[in-house]
């Protein structure tokens, strides 16, 4: 499929189809690291076969999407397991024209990659840049509840301000009657009664674990505490 644009200037003719299977069995090869013993960084294989897929396009629509998914996938098979809470999609979408000239630069210039990894790598690096902002702008607001929690008069005994307190800090833990009873040295009762309360309050979800009820905080525990 021929890409160009809305006044038919055509800025790429893709290979002939016909060339398609083996050229994409080509590309297939080179994304698992089966051509050549030059060894490539699996950063830069990824930012290839992103390129490779956008140059073959092999499809009416979705090349793009198909092109970022091989590249997330080849970093996270090459353990860059960061990549997983990094977002290109929406920082390539942004500035459209700088990703399309990223590849008709190569182009232009008897297919020399430089180009268009260099571009995919600055593209990493503000996206590495905002996940780290968002981060400290989420460690900043627990930071702030943390604080806040204990002033709250009458809202929570001091077993629950020590949960919640203890959930902001680790999103991903699970509590029980008895785990929260030991910690507390309280009946079972009492124990229940507290998590009960918090899972009223909708800051804890309950499922079953087995025979055994397990309490684990809900995924927007600080904007719940907001409200």
């Amino acid at each position: 499929m021929v890409v160009g644009d809305q006044y038919h200037n055509v800025f790429h003719i893709p290979p002939p189809a016909a060339d398609l299977p083996e050229r994409l069995a080509l590309v297939c090869d080179f994304a698992n690291g089966a051509i050549g013993d030059t060894y490539i960084p699996g950063v830069i294989r990824a930012i290839i076969v992103h390129f490779m897929l956008g140059y073959e396009h092999p499809f009416e629509d979705g090349n793009g999407r198909t092109a970022r998914a091989l590249f997330y996938w080849i970093m996270l098979n090459e353990d860059y397991w960061l990549t997983e809470f990094l977002s290109i999609s929406r920082i390539l979408k942004n500035a459209p024209s700088r990703y399309g000239n990223s590849f008709i630069h190569t182009e232009q210039d008897d297919n020399d990659l430089t180009y268009f990894i260099l571009y995919q790598l600055t593209v990493l690096q503000r996206a590495i840049r905002e996940l780290n902002a968002y981060l400290e702008r989420k460690v900043a607001e627990v930071r702030e509840f943390q604080q806040a929690l204990p002033a709250v008069p009458g809202e929570f005994n001091h077993r629950q301000l020590a949960l919640l307190q203890h959930a902001l800090r680790h999103p991903g833990a699970q509590y029980t009657v008895h785990s929260h009873g030991t910690s507390h040295e309280v009946v079972r009762q009492t124990a229940r009664q507290d998590l009960f309360d918090l899972e009223r309050r909708q800051l804890l979800t309950r499922h079953l674990r087995g025979r055994t009820f397990v309490w684990s905080p809900v995924a927007d525990l600080v904007d719940k505490l907001k409200a």
